[in-house]
């Protein structure tokens, strides 16, 4: 890792390898497979595909999905160490996050919005207004709601243990 003036570096590295060749390649659009495999050095691997809309393969993971989960993890991850950190106890975390793509006529598309809908309960009553008000910390700490040009929205729901 080398030295940046605005701060330090991390870089990230994984392998897509497409497992999709149905023995004439990419003849036609029909002809092949949009299985891939993701992996990473000393990692499990992801099995992927495209969105069931693209040909894709609804039991494998699609990179729109991906890319919902890692908004979603990312602000969790961001959240609980400003609980850590703030005197929030969180004895349970779930979110079901949803994203929005639109397609554009030309074939492309984009995100235009994810909702984060986590579902925290915390230890004590007087921990849920800290607990609510840190969601928007963590939203300004996520390197990955920082990364992308579309709404993250946040529908917490504090409950308590």
């Amino acid at each position: 890792m080398q030295s940046d003036p605005s701060g330090r570096k991390h870089r990230y590295s994984a392998r897509v390898v497409w497992t999709g060749n149905r023995g004439e390649g990419t003849s036609t659009y029909r002809a092949y497979g949009r299985d891939h495999l993701v992996g990473a050095e000393g990692k499990s691997e992801i099995a992927g595909s495209a969105d069931r809309a693209f040909r894709g393969d609804r039991e494998r993971w699609n990179p729109e999905e991906l890319l919902v989960v890692a908004l979603s993890q990312c602000h969790m991850l961001a959240y609980l160490h400003l609980c850590a950190v703030s005197g929030v106890v969180v004895v349970a975390y779930e979110d079901e996050p949803e994203g929005v793509m639109v397609e554009t006529r030309a074939g492309g598309g984009r995100f235009a919005e994810v909702t984060l809908r986590p579902v925290v309960t915390v230890a004590a009553g007087s921990m849920t207004e800290t607990a609510r008000d840190l969601h928007s910390r963590a939203h300004e700490l996520c390197f990955i709601a920082a990364s992308v040009s579309f709404p993250v929205a946040h529908e917490p729901e504090i409950r308590t243990a």
